[in-house]
């Protein structure tokens, strides 16, 4: 299995160092086994999503690795066009660079509230 990491967690578990999250993938079968779910088992009403960024801010640079942090705020649109704050945070990236190419390795999706809808459903 190719390694990665992607995990969902609250400010406050990643101040205080603490690995518990809602989400934990590892590896890449994971990941694929999470948009097959997505894609063939759960069931939720139609919506749609809107994800806003901040320009990523660069935290540093160690040979090929790159870590970065970018602001966001996804809105949760419905069927019948009610539009919700769903989540805020950050995303704390991992890259590996090779020549002009960079590879996202890691991401901690960072949620500023622990008050999560329980349709966390789709990939921050």
């Amino acid at each position: 299995m190719e390694k990665c990491l992607y995990t969902v967690t609250t400010a406050d578990n990643y101040r205080q160092g603490l690995p518990a999250g809602m989400i934990w993938a590892d590896n890449r079968g994971m990941l694929i086994d999470r948009v097959s779910a997505l894609r063939d088992a759960n069931i939720y009403e139609r919506h749609s999503y809107r994800h806003m960024l901040n320009q990523p801010v660069i935290l540093e640079c160690n040979g090929n690795l790159v870590r970065s942090e970018t602001a966001f705020l996804v809105l949760r649109i419905m069927r019948d066009g009610t539009t919700e704050n769903f989540v805020s945070g950050r995303y704390i990236d991992c890259y590996r660079v090779d020549g002009e190419t960079a590879m996202l390795a890691e991401r901690t999706v960072v949620c500023d509230s622990s008050r999560i809808d329980t349709l966390l459903a789709l990939p921050l």
